[in-house]
């Protein structure tokens, strides 16, 4: 689906198609082309009408590229991740959005709906200044509330690490499979984040022509956010492992104490089974004072007198 908004004469508006004399560089018109999740038609357009190199219209067709940032000729082809995600869903779900950058125009490119994407359409449907100011003024709202998307995320990593954390210590083995399970959504996290703090620096630093100076101070401001989500990404990783760790310690600290008391029970259990064993022969034995009936309360006191031997001896040494 392709979403045309074309601002001209101090008025926006939107429009089924691009005309060519748009985006000549003389025009006044400033042009904003959203492509959600493009046919191969519409693909064409890329070619055909903008004229854009091959490459990046390939890496536009990619359903996974990661975040980087390539100058052609008249244009920068601009490659950023978003996160669009309802609590409850993976984390290392997340959606690359294609940019390309002109004189003039911007033109975005998108698999999936995108949440950002529909916001700053209903922005242009009420607004004359979110396309006034600029493609690239257009380029630095869409990108600072794709990195404003990200904070729910990790405040929500937050709040379920605390859970972890608060369940680390009773040992118990289904919380690796959550302990791992987050580990690995925040390493596909961190490999987004990463490349694209990276990324928004370069456009922070000025290093296109394009980018004016008060834009580059906005860029600055998003890039000093995307510092901190990366920093507390990583922080939260060191975190995870952390709990992974106690709740290994707890599991193997749990088992050695099962162990251990099997081990005690075992001990007292097999000198009682020595003399069950002794008594139990059909040979002539050593009779105990008494008669036949007294035999038996003898056996079971010289058990009783041993368990409580080895009990005290494994107390003295502090083995329980």
């Amino acid at each position: 689906m392709i979403n045309i908004y074309i601002h001209q004469h101090g008025e926006t508006k939107k429009a089924v198609r691009v005309e060519p004399a748009w985006l000549d560089p003389a025009s006044d018109a400033i042009c904003w082309v959203d492509l959600a999740a493009p046919n191969e038609e519409e693909f064409h357009i890329l070619i055909d009408l903008f004229r854009f190199h091959p490459l990046s219209v390939d890496d536009a067709r990619s359903a996974l590229q990661f975040p980087k940032i390539e100058p052609y000729p008249g244009y920068l082809y601009i490659v950023l991740h978003g996160v669009d995600i309802s609590t409850g869903q993976s984390l290392a779900v997340t959606q690359d959005v294609d940019f390309f950058l002109g004189r003039n125009y911007l033109v975005t490119v998108h698999a999936d709906r995108s949440r950002t994407l529909d916001g700053l359409r209903q922005l242009c449907d009420r607004s004359e200044r979110a396309l006034a100011e600029g493609p690239v003024a257009l380029l630095h709202r869409i990108i600072d509330a794709m990195v404003d998307n990200y904070r729910p995320v990790i405040e929500e990593v937050e709040n379920r690490i605390g859970e972890l954390e608060e369940n680390a210590f009773g040992g118990r083995d289904q919380l690796l499979v959550q302990t791992l399970k987050l580990k690995r959504e925040l390493a596909s996290l961190r490999r987004v984040l990463v490349p694209q703090r990276d990324a928004i620096g370069r456009l922070a630093r000025r290093e296109f022509p394009a980018i004016s100076d008060e834009l580059a101070f906005r860029f600055r401001d998003v890039y000093d956010h995307v510092v901190r989500l990366t920093e507390e990404t990583i922080l939260h990783q060191d975190r995870v492992t952390g709990i992974f760790e106690l709740n290994l310690t707890s599991v193997s600290n749990r088992l050695n104490q099962v162990i251990k008391i099997l081990t005690v029970l075992s001990t007292i259990l097999l000198p009682m089974t020595v003399i069950t064993g002794l008594w139990g022969m059909n040979i002539s034995l050593p009779y105990f004072p008494g008669g036949d009936a007294a035999q038996f309360w003898w056996v079971l006191g010289l058990m009783v007198a041993v368990a409580a031997g080895l009990l005290t001896v494994f107390r003295l040494k502090r083995w329980i």
